[in-house]
């Protein structure tokens, strides 16, 4: 295959762009507006995802098909509508092949299970069986959510 210098000098502009975005992104820069650059010329694997930091991670081990566990799903999305910039929430049926890595992952023995985890991802809160919102809240509020 002949590499023309047109071909050539295109994989050296994506290559420079990708250095400058991570130099950027690694320095804690902000992007700059003056430079423009086409997106259409950058990879869309080159371009970091910035992943949402919440308070906290309320995770939710149960199934659809226990009593327990079907009353929480009302709590979780009363939760997520309140508190949705803060906590992120997380269900997993453990009954489900899908599921049961996450059970195993956080040592359950009865379902539903609630998982708390902080800022970093430090469990700091565990509850087993039905978890009633006003109780819920109380958890949430040690880690500031308001």
């Amino acid at each position: 295959m002949r590499i023309t210098k047109r071909y050539e000098m295109k994989v050296i502009l994506h290559v420079h762009v990708l250095i400058m975005i991570l130099a950027a992104t690694a320095c804690g820069h902000n992007y700059n507006p003056d430079v423009k650059t086409n997106i259409n010329q950058v990879p869309s694997e080159s371009i970091p995802i910035i992943e949402k930091k919440y308070k906290v991670t309320f995770i939710e081990l149960g199934s659809v098909r226990c009593i327990p566990c079907k009353q929480m799903q009302s709590v979780m999305k009363s939760i997520e509508a309140k508190y949705g910039k803060e906590v992120k929430i997380e269900f997993y049926d453990v009954w489900t092949e899908a599921g049961k890595p996450f059970g195993v992952k956080y040592g359950i023995e009865s379902i539903p299970t609630q998982v708390f985890l902080d800022e970093t991802g430090k469990e700091y809160f565990r509850h087993v069986g039905f978890f009633p919102e006003e109780d819920l809240m109380k958890v949430l509020e040690q880690k500031g959510v308001k």
